[in-house]
């Protein structure tokens, strides 16, 4: 019997185009040959699909130079990660009847056709973890790893995500979400809305990711400056009251609904030992030594027990398959959720590996668990 074929896809239009082709390189790395066939489509920063090499992906590094400039014309984009080369062969996905096409477009003739069995998105951010090619698969008829449709939108979208939380009865932090006009047309309301929450607070980009755009703010002439700047990543903003005295401990979720539903692992804990710092950009890519991820995090059963069950009860209450990183606050009060990331970072050294490692299910596995999912999921409406 031929082997699977996967359409690895990475890159993307998003801000954390760097990171998806970090976590391409590693997730390539861990797929078995022995079980499966790749295909390599990158997404240039301008949109294109190209076709990408193999050694190539292999051999993306973070460099930890040239962090991070700010382009004025354009949101800010980290420097110091790999990037995809958009004068490589063009890239065509299809649809030829009820099979999944990807080959190399040659003028109006495509080359080199093969077909692809399931799709691995590691894309990161808007344009590709929020549904959009999530979309695009479902219309191809091609099964994928992940969240669908409507759970990738919600997650990625901070606002709507708190707002099915605290509709299912999940704990979550104070927050504001401001809409796309709302600072336009309402400047002073929406600063009055924001600073009712009181001091710390954290501004965010609604749909982004990886920490870029986010900022403390620990007085009100700060606000307006840290809105500005997330508006650049994205013109939705959320304004989350700051939790302070408490530990920030992720939770990995494995979702497969035809077998038994979430599976949880063990915690890990992110501590920052660079006084004053929180865990942004520069330390989750960066560090160099300023950051420890314990794994497995060091918390009473009855915390960790609090913890997987919110992890597993936020999957299911925003209707996720396949994986996700559930993050959460450990206070003396209790726990309460932070996020919920359907496409966490999956390079081997990210946290979400590393507690699956500790759980048992080391990387290779991790992958090949993720992708036999996949390939058993149903078309369609279900």
């Amino acid at each position: 019997m031929p082997k699977p074929r996967v359409l690895v896809v990475f890159g993307g239009a998003s801000p954390e185009h760097g990171v998806s082709c970090l976590t391409a390189s590693g997730v390539l790395a861990a797929i078995d040959p022995a079980r499966y066939e790749v295909a390599l489509v990158g997404i240039a920063r301008d949109g294109r699909w190209v076709l990408a090499d193999e050694a190539e992906v292999r051999a993306y590094r973070a460099r930890p130079a040239g962090l991070p400039g700010v382009d004025a014309s354009r949101p800010a984009v980290p420097g110091g990660l790999p990037e995809v080369d958009g004068s490589g062969p063009p890239a065509l996905l299809y649809r030829d009847g009820a099979t999944a096409v990807v080959g190399r477009l040659d003028g109006a003739a495509i080359r080199d056709r093969v077909t692809v069995d399931v799709a691995l998105a590691l894309l990161h951010g808007p344009f590709g973890e929020d549904g959009t090619i999530q979309g695009l698969f479902e219309m191809l008829g091609l099964r994928y790893v992940g969240a669908g449709v409507l759970a990738s939108a919600a997650c990625m979208d901070k606002i709507t995500m708190n707002r099915v939380l605290q509709a299912a009865g999940l704990p979550v932090g104070a927050f504001v979400g401001l809409e796309s006009t709302d600072w336009e047309t309402d400047r002073e309301g929406c600063l009055a809305r924001c600073g009712g929450l009181g001091y710390p607070v954290f501004v965010k980009p609604a749909r982004g990711g990886s920490s870029l755009g986010i900022r403390r703010v620990d007085e009100a002439s700060g606000l307006a400056g840290a809105i500005e700047e997330a508006r650049r990543f994205d013109p939705k903003v959320i304004v989350e009251q700051g939790v302070t005295d408490m530990r920030e401990v992720e939770c990995g979720v494995l979702i497969d609904r035809r077998n038994g539903g979430p599976v949880t692992s063990v915690p890990g804990e992110i501590q920052v030992r660079a006084a004053g710092r929180f865990y942004d950009f520069d330390l989750k890519y960066f560090a160099d030594g300023a950051v420890d991820l314990v794994v497995p995090a060091p918390l009473e059963p009855a915390v960790v027990a609090e913890i997987q069950r919110l992890a597993a009860a936020a999957c299911q209450a925003l209707d996720i398959e396949g994986l996700a990183r559930v993050d959460t606050f450990v206070t003396g009060d209790g726990v309460l959720i932070s996020e919920v990331n359907t496409m966490p970072g999956f390079t081997p050294t990210s946290l979400f590996p590393l507690m699956w490692q500790a759980s048992g299910v080391d990387y290779p596995a991790l992958v090949g668990r993720l992708l036999d999912e996949a390939l058993t999921r149903p078309l369609g409406l279900r």
